[in-house]
């Protein structure tokens, strides 16, 4: 695999650290206020530009006004990743570096879909609130901005991966099955994620990889990650089926060897600072040992240990040195 797409929602967060969640009518003072640009699959994005900077990836999401400051924040967000001067079809962009080229702007609105996060420093879990006033990505918009992305690759789909966060997914769904249709050879992973979005395991059946976070799992009533796992593959043809399963680890499913692995955090002495994105980190943490070949044995362990140092630090920041990798 040469080339990384990945579809789904930006946001702007802003994250309150309190020592602990307040009850309901009563004030309570922040320790720490911090805002950070969000959404599973930018954040998705930044950790996979810090393991493998060689790989070409693309961004499809809805933003603001191209000329708004949040647009401006946010695409400066990523690292390695200096702002554009015209993120406009057309920008040249550096190997090595996310190419924002096929992003979608909202001209009329200059705020960025947001999300509010109150994290209680006692547990280390959060709340979060969303507000998003941008309109969502169509069908039709999806479809210009892939066929742009393959204009530009030889051989359209050889070696092109698509990820799918699982949002609004009828209309991923229709995504997903475009992308079958002009480049047949790609393979594509979504994300499961939402207990409440209807659609979700249409949409996992048509994957090639899927990826199942616990709430969704719990709200199906399974009660650990290899029993979704097994009871997912029987409606879905994915070659390799995965689920999150918090402080557990995660679970991976090979429909074709009928086998489960599991994978735990190889220390109990975990500080947890920030769980923020720890989900979308393995995801990373998978779709960089997929796509570079690591050795199989190795994948499942890779991610949940990225997963595992990214908890306990803020954000993303220097994520692949914690872990001593080779680059």
């Amino acid at each position: 695999m040469k080339y990384l797409v990945l579809v789904g929602a930006c946001y702007l967060d802003t994250i309150l650290t309190v020592p602990h969640f307040p009850s309901e009518d009563t004030k309570l003072r922040a320790t720490s206020l911090t805002t950070r640009r969000g959404g599973n699959v930018p954040n998705t994005l930044e950790v996979l530009t810090q393991l493998a900077p060689s790989l070409q990836t693309h961004l499809i999401t809805v933003l603001p006004s191209r000329s708004s400051p949040a647009t401006t924040q946010i695409l400066s967000s990523f690292s390695h990743s200096p702002p554009p001067d015209d993120p406009s079809p057309g920008t040249p962009h550096r190997i090595g570096t996310p190419n924002f080229s096929h992003c979608l702007y909202r001209e009329a609105h200059t705020s960025p879909a947001s999300s509010y996060i109150i994290r209680s420093s006692a547990t280390g879990s959060r709340t979060i609130v969303n507000h998003n006033a941008l309109e969502e990505m169509t069908t039709r918009e999806f479809v210009h901005a892939a066929d742009g992305i393959l204009d530009g690759i030889e051989h359209k789909g050889d070696g092109v991966w698509w990820h799918f966060e699982g949002r609004i997914p009828e209309t991923t769904l229709s995504c997903v099955r475009h992308v079958r249709r002009v480049a047949p050879a790609s393979i594509v992973s979504v994300e499961v994620e939402k207990p409440l979005r209807d659609g979700l395991r249409e949409l996992a059946a048509e994957a090639d990889v899927v990826f199942y976070s616990r709430s969704w799992a719990e709200s199906q009533g399974y009660a650990n990650a290899e029993a979704c796992l097994r009871g997912e593959a029987a409606s879905s043809k994915a070659s390799l089926l995965l689920c999150t399963w918090g402080s557990h680890g995660a679970s991976a499913f090979s429909p074709s060897t009928n086998t489960c692995t599991t994978h735990a955090p190889s220390s109990d002495d975990i500080k947890v600072v920030d769980t923020i994105g720890a989900g979308d980190t393995f995801i990373a943490g998978m779709l960089y040992s997929l796509i570079c070949h690591t050795p199989q044995a190795a994948k499942l362990r890779f991610a949940v240990e990225l997963a595992t140092a990214k908890v306990q630090r803020e954000g993303f920041a220097g994520l692949s040195r914690s872990l001593d990798l080779e680059l």
